[in-house]
């Protein structure tokens, strides 16, 4: 099982924990939307420190983006494993052959 694999289970795990005692319970049980909101917030954290190349802020909040991604993923109850799928279909296709496949909205 890889690290984020693992990190997935866990938060899953943490999903039915006391909100009192788990930051990942706390977090989900404030709905889908603020779990997407933290994640946007990290997202943009991220972003910061890559434009002040600040290596180790990047590498900081990079795993705060990733971690906030599979609680997001969580509150949706999209499994990870539905990710890891999506992106095996992808491998080998170019990325702008990809997204001309994709259906118009």
């Amino acid at each position: 099982m890889t690290t984020l694999e693992n990190l997935a289970s866990t938060i899953s795990e943490r999903a039915s924990a006391d909100p009192d005692s788990s930051w990942t319970a706390k977090l989900l049980a404030k709905g889908p939307e603020k779990c997407a909101e933290k994640f946007g917030e990290e997202a943009v954290e991220a972003i910061i420190e890559a434009v002040k190349n600040d290596r180790q802020g990047l590498v900081s909040e990079s795993a705060d983006v990733l971690f906030h991604l599979l609680v997001m993923l969580q509150s949706r109850n999209i499994p990870f494993q539905d990710v890891l799928a999506e992106l095996d279909r992808r491998q080998g296709t170019s990325g702008i052959a990809e997204k001309a496949a994709r259906p118009k909205s």
